[in-house]
């Protein structure tokens, strides 16, 4: 079930009704039946993998938290580890690592055929994995106390909204929300109506969009040269924010309509000036969760320099294999550690400007100060650039494809006049088309820099009554407008 399907739009009023209508002492049980539903909707058979591993991180945590001889419960934290990491091994990893002991054996000329299995991988399961396993280590750090209320943990890992893709919530954070007894507040309702417009509008509007003319050009690479290839990677880089910003602002809204809170996943990060910035804006449920659960246990920055950089290098190689198998993403994970380290070296992170919260408060009227605001656009448009290119390993479907976009994209570009014309050409975009892109993507852009100042829904929810509830319309048709008849399209992050 998509958030931006027909079945969706029936679910969800369903169960808000349900929610608010029924006893509070009720309220954990309808999430967790719906979420159930919720997840089924995708396929019935891997429900009882995700109760499975509800059940086997609730007992181990339990006896974790009884526990007091230090073996002991270093081998329970090991059951966990090595049940939930074991299933998303199986399902995610086998035929990757199969496929790569294949290759390499086949490379001394031995015969060999990788055994593979056929099994589909089943959707959100590295992010109920990732949110599992937080729960067990906490546990085990003593850092929160084990939940004994099997139904009530249940509802805390499949809660619906951020189920699937995010985001990867914390123990601290969402479970005491969902065992309390919540009250009905107009305002939060309101505000997570409105995020959820917001989300479906860079979903449907945006993203899908742009993904017409990435996919007519990424599926059919051979195809093109020039700056063709450049636009399809600038639009991807576009498309793929608008997309899993979009489904996190859609979970957020949605969770908000039960009076609960979920963290925020994205903050503006293409207006950031180093990659370490850009870490902290993008996906920041995932990266604290590999700072918090990886980086750290590993000695993060207490250690040497030399380890240190290690440390970055193992944390992003990480990373890049949990978005998916295939040594593409292992490579984007890379450059993006090799990037940091690259900062580390060079103290480029003790250099860089300050965020743009404070950064707009310093800035000054004068010269040093407009030179400020020169230097820190140039930065921000290194780090996109830099984004973009890592995001052609993301979105190639091999290493043949990301080397092709490499070596030809500024194929032709000694002549500049008619590269340009080639590549408008070959993009096959009416001059509407091209400026509904633009007009797109700007509004995009200017939304990402007031957000980082203000709370720009809350700010259209001041305005008069006649102009916000004009915008709202607007958005609406244009969202109705645009969203596919039949099969809605599916969000990017849900592969992984």
């Amino acid at each position: 079930m998509l958030f931006n399907s027909f079945a969706f739009a029936i679910f969800l009023p369903v169960v808000f009704i349900l929610y608010w209508a029924l006893p509070k002492k009720c309220q954990w049980a309808v999430i967790l039946v719906s979420s159930y539903y919720f997840y089924m909707s995708w396929n019935v058979k891997y429900v009882f993998l995700i109760l499975l591993t509800t059940v086997v991180s609730y007992i181990t945590a339990i006896l974790l938290e009884k526990e007091q001889n230090g073996k002991r419960r270093k081998f329970y934290l090991s059951v966990a580890f090595a049940f939930c990491l074991g299933v998303l091994f199986f399902f995610k990893y086998f035929n990757f690592i199969s496929v790569s002991i294949a290759g390499i054996v086949q490379r001394f000329t031995i015969s060999y055929s990788p055994f593979m299995i056929n099994v589909l991988l089943p959707v959100g399961i590295s992010f109920y994995t990732f949110q599992t396993l937080a729960y067990v280590i906490d546990v085990y750090r003593g850092d929160v106390n084990a939940e004994h209320h099997f139904g009530k943990y249940a509802a805390f890992i499949s809660f619906f909204p951020q189920l699937v893709a995010g985001p990867i919530e914390r123990t601290s954070n969402l479970l005491p929300q969902i065992k309390r007894e919540n009250s009905f507040a107009y305002g939060q309702a309101s505000y997570g109506l409105k995020l959820m417009v917001w989300g479906f509008f860079k979903k449907i509007v945006i993203a899908d969009t742009l993904a017409v003319y990435v996919d007519m050009v990424y599926n059919n690479l051979h195809d093109y040269t020039g700056m063709i290839l450049g636009i399809a990677t600038i639009f991807f880089t576009i498309q793929i924010y608008c997309d899993f910003s979009g489904y996190s602002d859609i979970a957020v809204g949605c969770a908000k309509l039960f009076g609960i809170d979920l963290m925020s996943n994205f903050k503006s990060p293409y207006l950031s000036c180093s990659v370490k910035e850009f870490w902290s804006r993008w996906h920041i449920s995932l990266s604290t969760w590999f700072r918090d659960y990886v980086y750290i246990p590993l000695g993060g920055n207490r250690v040497s320099k030399r380890r240190h950089r290690l440390n970055l290098m193992i944390t992003f190689l990480v990373s890049g294999l949990w978005h998916g198998a295939a040594w593409t993403y292992v490579i984007w994970g890379g450059i993006h550690g090799l990037a940091q380290v690259i900062e580390n070296l060079f103290g480029q992170n003790r250099l860089r400007i300050k965020s743009s919260e404070k950064d707009t408060k310093d800035t000054e009227s004068g010269k040093d100060g407009k030179s400020k605001n020169r230097l820190r656009i140039v930065r921000m448009l290194c780090v996109f650039l830099f984004a973009a290119f890592a995001w052609i390993f993301f979105r190639a479907q091999n290493l043949s494809d990301a080397a092709y976009v490499i070596r030809y994209t500024l194929s032709g570009i000694r002549h500049p006049m008619q590269y340009l014309i080639k590549g408008y050409s070959s993009l096959a975009l009416t001059k509407k088309e091209i400026m509904t892109c633009i007009g797109m993507i700007g509004l995009l852009g200017v939304y990402d820099a007031f957000s980082l100042k203000y709370d720009v829904i809350a700010c259209i929810g001041r305005w008069n009554v006649v102009l916000r509830w004009t915008v709202y319309l607007v958005m609406v048709l244009l969202i109705l407008f645009m969203a596919p008849i039949g099969n809605a399209s599916s969000f990017i992050y849900f592969q992984f």
